[in-house]
């Protein structure tokens, strides 16, 4: 599976964005989708997911102010963020993963990520 992102850029704090992310095909449906973020000299984390059934969870640090959203059919997964703050600067990452199972043997996870994309929010 591909997940190619799109959207990343330059704005100003208190601005908006949106991110893009489409799947490639795949004989076994995704599970989750949803975006990680990297910021400068910190580990990669969660910022949003949807899984399966349409839950979706967000960190608490964009709360209130990102909206992730997913296209079961076209499989893509969408970050809307509005009132950026320069702590959001970050490289965002697509993520997917997937349980196969092969007969009657162990369920096996494959997680895929995207390229990347970098946002930057100038204060």
């Amino acid at each position: 599976v591909h997940l190619v992102e799109s959207g990343g850029g330059l704005v100003q704090a208190g601005g908006s964005l949106t991110l893009s992310c489409t799947a490639s095909k795949s004989q076994f449906r995704l599970n989750a989708m949803g975006w990680y973020r990297q910021r400068p000299e910190k580990q990669r984390e969660l910022v949003a997911r949807v899984g399966p059934g349409g839950d979706t969870g967000y960190a608490d640090s964009v709360k209130g102010r990102f909206t992730v959203t997913r296209d079961y059919g076209a499989n893509t997964v969408s970050l809307q963020m509005r009132d950026l703050q320069s702590e959001d600067t970050a490289v965002y990452y697509c993520h997917a993963d997937q349980y196969l199972q092969y007969g009657q043997g162990p369920e096996i996870r494959n997680d895929y990520w995207g390229q990347g994309t970098q946002v930057t929010v100038s204060s």
